[in-house]
Order: structure tokens, then sequence, then C-alpha cells
């Protein structure tokens, strides 16, 4: 039998008891809540929660348990000239629920208003109900997968993929297990994973997300995720029965190949689209309290996410909502860090983007979160909104000038090498002044957002035909470059260019100081066709072809973190600026120098048409360890081939060549210092120093 009694606001959302449920829903400006309880046929019982504190609904139903249905009811004024949006006719989705009877699916029936012929919004009686998926109790559990100590942010190499497409074409993985978590988790996928040497994958959204109605309405869906809803529950899409437990064992496994799991986590805006969206969720609960509005008109909201809406973290309830989210993807499910989309937007306050914002504060003061990985997308669309640099300690940022830089300078644009030089060093003039390492710098030359790597040198022009949007959408200012040719071709002169530069930008990358970030499929010279915003593509344009992969490439890349995992020179942990030692004779720590072999002048970094720099690390300076290593990287960005002179440093030894990104690599052999190494056009050559180093 149903007994509802206060119950208790300590915990949100619905909690198992020994003989109930209690349920808890924020609500500022509501006057009444009314729990909803489904049977198995879908009928529906209504329950007003007895207990208001603090702005918080709450009630304690015996007699249900865990699988039980239910939604919410909340009352109050429709009046959206005040940023009110109560509509009890609309069947809302709690925010803290860990699971759905099954996907969001927008319809008529899910919009709050209709429009009069002047354009005014009138409450719209119909019930969503029918068309609405509803929440399941579920028993809290914790995390399947051990708590292990994180990798160094030194040691860190991210792999942004997306669960489905990762596995979808993978014909070694069981075909129902392709495009799920556990595609993700089987020993195949980890196999390729290990053989790579990548330590962390960064999963694109996996928080319950919708299909926005323009995307679905031309037969398309939100492919990347970027438009959640539920921030507690795995996406329901990407498993086969239980998604909360499939996600938990996909992270067991990889945490047993010693391999970190990042999410990238969407908090600033919802699934609710603009003022004419659909009402879901928050917008009927408490529109004033989850969402920003135009101060001028709350009718309409601010837009610094461009997704329609922006949530209102800098509220107290909304911040716990994203708090408590955080730490069960943490403490639950065994997630080890985020990467925050548009993070700008959840640090604003009313003065604007602030480090003191209670976002950081709460974070940084957080036993549980504080020590995991914390990465920006450093920018959003309001005001102001490009922060790259100005993140607080402990956070790592994407560097966008990074890969714009390394781009332009192998794409063969001209007076480039001193920035070329200082994203190589860790992008110092945006970091050290702050007190943060290198490693603040996430480095990546191809995100899911843009062309791939293959595609970066096969098209200059982007081509989204697919996404049905008359090829406006997506980046125009790509810096690519297309070898010659524009898209496919059989002309060996060009895709042995095509090769070359994948292989010159992936040796950047890893050899760069900071933490480099890797697209999944760049590995395997994968193409999306030219395609440089495949948001909404669930097909073979974003699902990674294994029968097509770049062995070749493939091979390369592991060869190049396994040269990262063994030189520490390429991820020190300080900035270096050319700190001499009286025991070294007069080598610095790092120096840089002209294919003459002598070190650049104020002159070399001037000249506009310098494709070409040199690049020493002495390792037994930077770790006052003897074991360290001496090397040597240049940078032949030219499209001439030429010579360049081993440094001569008057120290008993010779140069041993390491690695080339050339297609015609040097033989193992010794070299003599200030020895004459001829170079293939545009190629990266490394070089160890073996000898006596004092």
């Amino acid at each position: 039998m149903l007994y509802l009694t206060e119950g208790s606001a300590a915990v949100m959302g619905a909690v198992c008891s020994t003989d109930g449920v209690n349920f808890a829903l924020f609500s500022a400006h509501a006057e009444r809540v009314e729990l909803c309880l489904f049977d198995a046929a879908g009928n529906e019982q209504r329950f007003t929660l007895p207990g208001h504190t603090r702005a918080i609904w709450h009630g304690h139903m015996q007699g249900i348990g865990a699988g039980q249905h239910y939604a919410y009811r909340v009352y109050g004024p429709w009046a959206p000239a005040e940023g009110q949006r109560f509509n009890p006719a609309k069947l809302l989705l709690d925010p803290y629920c860990r699971a759905l009877t099954g996907p969001v699916k927008v319809t008529a029936a899910h919009f709050d208003h209709t429009l009069d012929a002047a354009g005014e919004m009138l409450i719209s009686n119909v019930d969503s109900a029918p068309f609405q998926p509803r929440c399941i109790v579920v028993a809290e559990t914790a995390a399947a997968s051990p708590i292990r100590l994180p990798t160094p942010l030194a040691a860190t190499v991210l792999y942004e993929a997306h669960v489905k497409g990762f596995s979808r074409r993978n014909s070694a993985v069981p075909e129902v297990l392709r495009g799920t978590y556990g595609g993700l988790g089987h020993e195949a996928s980890v196999r390729h994973l290990q053989r790579l040497g990548i330590t962390a994958v960064e999963l694109l959204p996996v928080h319950e997300f919708v299909d926005e109605p323009f995307v679905a309405d031309k037969g398309l869906v939100n492919y990347w995720g970027y438009n959640s809803l539920g921030f507690f529950m795995p996406a329901g899409r990407y498993a086969i029965n239980d998604g909360a437990a499939e996600f938990r064992a996909m992270v067991t496994q990889l945490h047993a190949a010693e391999l970190e799991v990042i999410l990238d986590v969407v908090y600033n805006h919802s699934a609710e689209g603009d003022t004419y969206g659909p009402t879901l969720s928050f917008r009927g609960i408490d529109n004033r309290s989850y969402y920003r509005l135009n101060p001028d008109n709350a009718a309409e909201y601010v837009n610094e996410s461009g997704c329609g809406n922006t949530l209102n973290i800098d509220h107290p309830a909304v911040l716990r909502l994203v708090l408590d989210s955080l730490r069960y993807w943490v403490a639950n499910m065994g997630v080890d860090g985020f990467r925050f989309d548009l993070a700008t937007s959840l640090a604003r306050t009313s003065g604007g983007f602030s480090t003191r914002s209670a976002f950081f504060s709460s974070i940084h003061q957080d036993p549980l979160l504080a020590d995991i990985k914390l990465i920006a997308e450093p920018w959003d669309l309001g005001w102001g909104g490009y922060q790259l640099g100005n993140f607080p300690q402990g956070w790592s940022e994407w560097n966008d000038q990074y890969r714009d830089t390394m781009r332009r300078y192998w794409g063969g644009e001209p007076g480039l090498l001193p920035e070329f030089a200082r994203f190589l060093h860790g992008a110092s003039n945006l970091f050290e002044a702050g007190g943060r390492p290198p490693q603040a710098s996430v480095n990546f030359i191809t995100s899911h957002d843009g062309f791939t790597l293959a595609d970066l040198v096969s098209y200059e022009h982007k081509h989204n035909e697919a996404n049905l949007e008359n090829n406006r959408d997506g980046h125009d200012a790509n810096y690519s470059f297309n070898c010659g040719v524009e898209g496919f071709t059989d002309d060996p002169r060009v895709l042995r260019l095509r090769r070359k530069q994948q292989r010159n930008l992936l040796t950047t990358l890893l050899l760069s100081q900071g933490i480099p970030m890797l697209l999944a499929g760049d590995e395997m010279a994968a193409t999306k066709a030219g395609n440089n915003n495949s948001y909404c593509q669930d097909n073979a344009i974003n699902w990674l072809d294994w029968q097509q992969a770049d062995e070749d490439l493939i091979s390369f890349v592991a060869a190049l973190t396994a040269l990262r995992r063994s030189y520490r020179e390429f991820r020190c942990e300080r900035f270096i600026h050319g700190r001499a030692h009286e025991h070294f004779r007069g080598i610095d720590e790092i120096e840089w120098f002209h294919a003459s072999g002598k070190a650049m002048q104020a002159a070399d970094w001037d000249d506009q048409q310098g494709a070409c720099v040199g690049l020493m690390l002495h390792g037994e300076m930077l770790f006052d360890d003897a074991n360290a290593n001496l090397v040597y990287v240049f940078f032949h960005a030219s499209g001439k081939s030429g010579n360049m002179i081993l440094p001569k440093l008057h120290l008993h030894g010779s140069w041993q060549p390491v690695l080339t990104s050339a297609l015609i690599a040097l033989p193992p052999c010794s070299l003599s210092q200030g020895a004459e190494i001829d170079l293939e056009d545009q190629a990266v050559y490394v070089f160890r120093f073996n000898g006596a180093t004092l």
C-alpha cells in the first residue's frame, strides 16, 4: 500500500530506503509539486509532495522501491515575460534521474506554449505524458572500478574518442558489442589503445542527451552528444540493457589496462533550447533559477552557449546539481577526470568570468574532486568569453592557438618560427605567469570539431553537404592544405606528401611540452570526406573504418608515444628558458639552432622565409640526472630538400638518429658532431647524443 510522508530534503533525487523511496526536488518559485508514479501499464497516480524546506519539495513514499517509474508536474505562474514557465500539463524529468524508460523524442506535445497570430506565447494544455519517458528509481551502487593512483599530468597522453564511432565497424569486437560501452571496453579495443601508448581516453559526451528538433526533422541525429539532459545517466543509445552497469564495466576494463577515463561534460546548457524550445525538465521546474535570463526581457535566455540557453551555474541549487553530478561520476562510476565544454560559462558571475567564482572554489575545496584531472575548453560565446591561459592552478586547457600555429607552420605560412617555438615549448606566454606548468596546455592538432588529420592534409575547403545545411555550417578558417589536389586522388606524389605531413604534425604534437591529445582515428588516417562539422552524422562518416586502417601510421604513432615515455625531456614539469650551469661548459638546458649548426640569432627568428629550426634539450641539466638524455630535434618545414649541420658540443661523443617523420629514415649509425645531414623536404629528425656530457 502506498503511504506518503514528509520525508527529507537532505539528498536530492529519488533515494531508496529500507521501506520506500524519498523524493526531493528543488524549485524556488513553484506553488505546488506533484510526484507522478506510473505502473507497468503506464497508469499515472499523482501525489502532492508534503514537505517544503529551503525551496526543496520532498516526500517519502512507502510501498515502492527500485524500478519504480516516476516524474513530476509542477504548478506555479505562467508568465513568460517574467521568466515563469510553469505548466502542469507537461510531465517533467527529475534533474537527478539515474535512468529513463526510453529516449526523449521531442514532439509537439513537449512544447509548453503555442503562438497566437501576433506571435505572443499562450500556454499549451496538451498533456506531454503520452510522449515523455519516465524516470526510473535506481538503488545506489558503489563504483565497480577500484580507485588507483592517477597517471601524472606530465605522462598523460589523451585520446579523444566517441563511444559508438570507435568500435562500430571493428570486426574484432563481437557484433552485439560494437558501438557500445562494452565495445570500447572489449579486449580488442583495449589492445589497440595499449599499442598506441595513450594513457587516457577522453570520451565525447555520454550523459543522456536529446536530438534537437531541427536535426531530427532532417532525418539526422545529434551524434556528438553536446545536448545534455540527464547529468547522472549514461546515454542509453550506447548501452545494450543496463547503461550504468555497462559503463562501470567499461571503466573497470580500461582501468585494468592502466587507461584512465575522462568525460567530456556539458553543464553550460541543456537540451531545452531557446525560448521556443521543448519543456522537458528544468524549464518547467523553475525556469528563473535554472537558466540565465535576459535582464531586459526575462522571456529570453542568455545564450553564451550558442545552443539557445545557458544554465545558471552561479545559482546555489544549480551549482549543487553540477557538483553532485561530478561526484557521482567519480565515486559511483569510477571516472578519472572531466573535460568541461565551454567552461568559461561555468565560472561566470554577475561581473563576468572569475577565477574566484563559486564553481572553481567549490571544486577546489572538494576532497573528491580537487585531485582529479580537470580540463577546460576555455571559451564560450559570450562577451569576454575567450579565456585561454586564465584558468586557475590545477586546470589544463585546450590550446586552440597551439592547433592553429602548428597547422599554419606545416602548411608553409612564412614568419612563424617564433610562434612555432613558443608553442613547442609549452606556451609559457599563456601559463607561466600564473604559476602553472606546461601541462596546463592541452595540445592538439585535430579534435572532433573540425577536419580529421587525413582530411587536414587533403582538403582546403569544408564539404559538409551531408549535413543538409547547404554547406553553410562548420568552420571556414581551417588552416588546412590539400597538398595539391582537393580530396581523393591516386597521384603518388600527392599521396606521399600527405603521408609525410600527417607524420610531421603527429611528431610535432607528441614532442611538444604539455599534454598531447590525439583524435581517435588519426592514427589510422581516418577520413570524413572533408566534413568538418560531422555532429549530425551517425554513419560511416564518423565510424572508424578498421579495415582501411593505415598500419604503418599506427606503428609510427606507437613509436612516437614510446619515445615520449622514454625521454623525459619531452615532458618537463616546469618551463625551461636556457638556464646555464657552470659544470656543463656553456651548454644550456634548452637551445635553439639554425640549420647551419649555430645558435639561433635574432635575425634568424625574424627571417620571414625561415622554415627550419633545431631544438636541443639537455636532460642532465633539466633533471639533475646523469642517466638523462641530450636530444636534438630538427624541424624542416621547407617545401624543398636541403641540409643541416649537427651541433658541435665540444664534448666527447657523437649523434645517433632516433626517429624521423621522413619516409626514408636515416640508417642506424653514429654521426660526428658537425656532420652535414641531407634532409627531405618537410620532415622532422630526432637525434640522441651518445657520450660524456661533462
